[in-house]
């Protein structure tokens, strides 16, 4: 028997993204465990989160690092313990060094409620609906360590209707990602997801 494809979970606020993706594993539709749970924010809600679900938390505070690398090189430590198969970013706010993208190329992947190239950054929704756009929505991407720049996995739209206001297209967007991460994960406990490049396809099952 195989054993079970490895996930660890970076988060930073509420861990929405972190709850959908227990609940697909719960009910089967992603075929992996989530092992570890790494927070920069010891009072996140994602890390209480993380404890009802029985999974283990890697919590720190940066400003006890004088650099980046320093944190990172004791993350790397942990996930390279626990055999981490992929790291999955889900509301993790920080910009990540080499140190921990150059080890997990291709292995790490990142939600963005925009369709990048198109509103990279904070508050892409706001930059979204503040642009007037008639169509936004959210891209799963490979980290690369620049911001939003990684080659694009997969991408779902979503329209801004007359009716909307910035508060309606949050819930469209959030309703989105909870459809397509799941998704995307799951494509990888598979080992569906081929990269060449910037060009990401996805085999068949």
């Amino acid at each position: 028997m195989s054993s079970p494809f490895r996930i660890a979970v970076f988060a930073s606020g509420q861990g929405s993204n972190f709850q959908t993706l227990v609940e697909a594993i719960q009910n089967g539709s992603v075929d992996a465990e989530i092992v570890l749970l790494v927070s920069d924010k010891a009072k996140a809600p994602v890390v209480e989160r993380a404890h009802k679900a029985g999974v283990d938390s890697y919590v720190f505070d940066p400003k006890a690092y004088a650099k980046r690398e320093e944190y990172e090189l004791e993350i790397a430590a942990e996930l390279e313990r626990r055999q981490i198969d992929l790291v999955v970013l889900a509301g993790y706010m920080r910009l990540l060094t080499p140190v921990l993208v150059d080890r997990y190329a291709g292995r790490m992947i990142n939600i963005h409620p925009s369709l990048l190239p198109s509103f990279p950054g904070k508050d892409a929704i706001g930059q979204a609906w503040n642009y007037g756009v008639k169509i936004t929505g959210i891209t799963v991407h490979l980290v690369d360590g620049g911001m939003d720049t990684g080659a694009v996995i997969a991408q779902k739209a979503v329209e801004i209707r007359d009716g909307d206001n910035l508060e309606s297209l949050e819930e469209k967007i959030h309703a989105a990602e909870k459809e397509l991460y799941p998704v995307v994960v799951s494509w990888f406990a598979k080992g569906l997801v081929h990269v060449e490049g910037r060009k990401v396809s996805v085999l068949q099952n």
